[in-house]
Formats: C-alpha cells, sequence, structure tokens
C-alpha cells in the first residue's frame, strides 16, 4: 500500500496548480469565446447549411473553431516557456486555421485544402517536428519527412471526417488530449503538457455550446485545426525513447478512432467503386462513417456520440498503460474495464431495443 501511495503521489507532483490553471483559464476562455464568435457567426451570415449529406436541419453558425483556436494559443502563451517545437505546432496550426475559415466562407476545392495542409506539415518538419525512426541515411531522412507528412494529413482529415454529430470530433479530440496530458506527466514532458492541457480545456468550455443540440459548429476551421494539432503532438512527443515499439504503437492506440474510420471507409469506396483516384478520394463526402452506421443501427446521436466517446476513452488508457508505472496500471485497467462494461450495457440495450420494435 505504501509503494501504491508513494506512486501515487509522484504522479500527482507531476500535476501542479499551473497545469490546473491552465486546464481552468483555457476551459473559461473558450467558454466565453464562444459565445461571441456565435454573434459575429449570426452577423455576417457564416452560417452552414443543410443538405442532402448533413444531419442538422437549420442553419448553424460557425466560427467554433476560432474560438477553440484563440482560447489554445493565449493559453499556451501564459506558460512563457517555449520550445521550438511547440512554435511549429502553433504556425502550423495557425496555418490550418485561416485557410478553414475561408473555405467555412467560400468553400475551397480539397486541391488547394491539401496543398495547405501539406505547407502547414513542412513547417512543423522545419521546426523538428518529425517522425524519427529510421536510420540515418539520406532515404531514412526522406522516409521519414514523407511518412511525418502523411500522419499529419491523414488524422488532420480523419479528424474533420469525424465532424458530423453535435460535439462528436469536439469531445474526442478532448478525450485524446487527457490521454497525452497524463502520459507527458507520467514521462515528464513539461512542453507537452502545456499543448495538451489548454487544447483539451478549450475544447471542453466549447462543447457545452457544441453538444446537442449545437448552438454552433466547429467548421472545416476549427476540426481540421484539431486534427493537425493531435496529429502535431503525436509525433512531438517522446512516448519512448529507447523502445521504438511503443513510440509507434502509443499515439496510434490514443487516436485510433480516427485512424480506423480512415482505413475503413478509404477500403470500402475503393472496394466499392465508389472513388477511383486520390482526387476523387479526397473530394468525396458521405454518410459512411463509423457514427453514420452506428445511427442505422439504430442509435441516436446523443448515444453515439457518448458510445464512441467511451471507446476512444477505453483505447486511450490502452495507450497509457503502455507507459503507467505498474502500481498505477492496475487502477487504469479497473477503469478500462469499466468502460467496456458500460458499451456492451449500451449495446445491449439498443438490441433490445430493436427487438422489441
Amino acid at each position: 500500500m505504501r509503494d501504491i501511495l508513494e506512486s501515487l503521489h509522484l504522479f500527482l507532483s507531476g500535476v501542479p496548480i499551473r497545469w490546473l490553471f491552465l486546464l481552468f483559464f483555457s476551459f473559461f476562455l473558450a467558454f466565453l469565446l464562444t459565445k461571441v464568435m456565435r454573434r459575429i457567426a449570426l452577423r455576417l451570415k457564416i452560417l452552414d447549411h443543410p443538405n442532402e449529406r448533413k444531419i442538422h436541419k437549420i442553419p448553424i453558425p460557425l466560427l467554433g473553431g476560432l474560438a477553440i483556436y484563440m482560447s489554445y494559443v493565449v493559453t499556451v502563451f501564459l506558460n512563457f516557456n517555449f520550445s521550438i517545437e511547440l512554435k511549429g505546432v502553433i504556425i502550423g496550426g495557425t496555418i490550418i486555421l485561416f485557410v478553414g475559415i475561408i473555405d467555412d466562407i467560400k468553400h475551397l476545392s480539397a486541391t488547394w485544402k491539401l496543398i495547405s495542409q501539406i505547407s502547414a506539415s513542412g513547417v512543423l518538419i522545419l521546426f523538428g517536428v518529425k517522425l524519427s525512426f529510421l536510420p540515418n541515411t539520406w532515404w531514412g531522412n526522406g522516409g521519414e519527412v514523407l511518412l511525418t507528412i502523411i500522419w499529419i494529413v491523414g488524422i488532420t482529415n480523419a479528424v474533420n471526417f469525424f465532424d458530423g454529430m453535435d460535439g462528436l470530433a469536439t469531445g474526442l479530440t478532448a478525450i485524446c488530449a487527457l490521454s497525452f496530458f497524463i502520459v507527458a506527466q507520467i514521462t515528464g514532458q513539461g512542453y507537452l503538457g502545456y499543448l495538451t492541457i489548454a487544447l483539451a480545456g478549450s475544447c471542453l468550455g466549447f462543447l457545452k455550446f457544441n453538444f446537442k443540440p449545437a448552438s454552433i459548429f466547429l467548421g472545416d476551421a476549427g476540426s481540421t485545426f484539431l486534427g493537425f494539432t493531435l496529429a502535431g503532438i503525436a509525433v512531438m512527443g517522446g512516448w519512448a525513447e529507447k523502445n521504438p515499439k511503443i513510440a509507434l504503437t502509443l499515439p496510434i492506440l490514443i487516436l485510433s478512432v480516427f485512424i480506423f474510420d480512415m482505413v475503413y471507409i478509404t477500403v470500402a469506396r475503393v472496394l466499392s467503386g465508389t472513388v477511383k483516384n486520390f482526387k476523387e478520394w479526397i473530394e468525396y463526402t458521405g454518410k459512411d462513417h463509423l457514427h453514420h452506421r452506428l445511427v442505422t443501427l439504430g442509435f441516436n446521436e446523443t448515444h453515439t456520440v457518448l458510445l464512441i466517446y467511451l471507446i476512444a476513452a477505453t483505447l486511450g488508457i490502452g495507450g497509457i498503460n503502455l507507459r503507467a508505472p505498474e502500481e498505477l496500471r492496475i487502477y487504469f485497467e479497473f477503469l478500462q474495464v469499466f468502460f467496456i462494461f458500460i458499451i456492451i450495457v449500451i449495446l445491449m440495450l439498443a438490441g433490445r431495443r430493436v427487438v422489441e420494435k
């Protein structure tokens, strides 16, 4: 018992008042800024209008992503302690955000959005945020650059694709950010902690207005910014310098809901002939994502979002346990099992409703 208490003390000692301040500050700032951005979006008529591929029935204000971005950046700057990599994440995220705002207003082509995402990925690489696991040769360095761009662009779009239900992308980002934060605390990565806690708090403050029924949306600006930032955090983190298998596996586990959906729809669309080339792939939009499939099975939107939250949290704990000390791992495993049984209960209740019909 004494060893367990010492481990808990060691873990909690890595969460000073500063982290709590940054969390609550980003939460309340995002909360206030969201109200402001909603009024601005309504006044400027920057709205997401319903169509055949969207679920909402009335025009909803956009610019929610700008509220999260502003809260996030201000909170990060409050710590007055910056690494080169952190600056790269901020600058690259800014590029993504502004291109997204233009897209929300004027609807850019998928090609231009892809170019902006590759450019922002290049900024990350220039600031040292790059995958590093191949041999230090010309082909190894080139391969790491290419894989980093694929990873950043892939996760950026995966989060954007998940922004199809009220609160879904925002809540999932908060869960992933908190998972990364816990690992950052365990591994003593202060810079990463600033990024993750600011992102989590900003998302949670916005979620009050974005959860069903949403009164404001992220817009492409917000969802791509969140995806880009999560992808950058995953690359920036030193998850296990002496064990490259853990270093690669941990961020994949935490972000696996996004990755699964991206891989699934890509394979399904190619096999069905829905998309035949890369241009069609980046331009295609449809209702074949995980959240759409669950609604088709009989879940309502709220239950669908909560179910995916639980799945993401369960997988996030799997990532945390790769670095958690043995004395704490058992508690995370119990929490993981608890989430799994809640998921089972939700599935059983949904099945019973189907049978009763």
